[in-house]
């Protein structure tokens, strides 16, 4: 038992599933696009850039909640700091080798979403500030950023270079689905971003009202569906829609205090549901 914990453990913390997660979005897209699914450097980057910057986040992250250590999953973080150095590395030259395979099309378009990804999770602001201290933000950084690159990459790998209305409501339907899944993260950090003196969405609207913001994000999310037939068949669109039911109601189980493996595990395992609903339906 303790050996699966520590493998457990080792997935989530070591971030390799949001690795995983942020893999399967892009494949999900590429899937859409191009009706199979290929190793290709954009996959392989979207997992070691993932890697490299979560693996960041919970270095410069721990070194501020000193005070949280005391908590399992800071206290397993802290731990393990030294192997999530290593990850870093790994996903810092895993990201650098795949991004030089990449066509320059691809390599400019993730310019600027890399730039706000690293300054997330990076102190590069003035007092030592990283994006995600700015009171408010945080949360639509991630859904844009991963919208982006999970979306709008793989369309340009598989030759939907324009940037049409299409194109728009694919972007934006992503966007609200993972804003919907991060809220109950703003809304399990209640206490640590009190103490880091950043305002989110729950500290400022309540749990219950951020729990309805992520319901109707969702229903937004698959209102759009209805408007992309040029992507979606029925039965995709079917998948999406049991995909944002089941993740309705995990949002709902947040209300109340969970275990991290709720979070870390099953929220962000909404991405891999999602991916293999779709695959599964073809």
């Amino acid at each position: 038992m303790r050996l699966i914990k520590a493998f457990i453990n080792l997935v989530f913390y070591g971030n390799f599933w949001i690795a995983a997660c942020a893999l399967a979005m892009g494949l999900q897209s590429q899937y859409l696009f191009q009706h199979n699914i290929e190793a290709t450097p954009l996959m392989g980057l979207l997992f070691c850039a993932t890697l490299l910057v979560y693996a960041l986040h919970r270095i410069v992250g721990i070194s501020r909640l000193k005070d949280f250590l005391e908590e399992e999953r800071y206290a397993v973080i802290y731990r393990f700091r030294k192997h999530i150095r290593i990850y870093a590395i790994l996903g810092g030259l895993g990201a650098a080798f795949f991004f030089l395979q990449l066509p320059r099309q691809i390599q400019l378009e993730l310019m600027l979403p890399g730039i706000i990804s690293l300054a997330y999770v990076w102190p590069v602001l003035t007092g030592q500030r990283r994006l995600r201290d700015i009171n408010h933000i945080k949360i639509f950084l991630i859904a844009i950023v991963f919208a982006w690159v999970t979306v709008r990459l793989p369309a340009i790998e598989a030759g939907y270079t324009a940037f049409n209305f299409s194109m728009i409501l694919l972007i934006l339907e992503r966007s609200l689905f993972i804003f919907a899944i991060t809220l109950p993260f703003d809304i399990r950090d209640l206490v640590v971003d009190q103490h880091s003196k950043v305002k989110t969405i729950p500290s400022i609207i309540g749990i219950q009202n951020s729990q309805i913001l992520a319901y109707c994000s969702l229903l937004i999310a698959f209102g759009l569906i209805a408007f992309n037939s040029d992507f979606y068949t029925l039965w995709q669109s079917m998948a999406l829609g049991i995909s944002y039911l089941s993740t309705a109601f995990f949002i709902r189980l947040s209300s109340t205090k969970k275990h991290d493996y709720f979070y870390t595990g099953l929220m962000d395992g909404t991405m891999i549901i999602q991916f293999l609903l779709v695959l599964i339906v073809g």
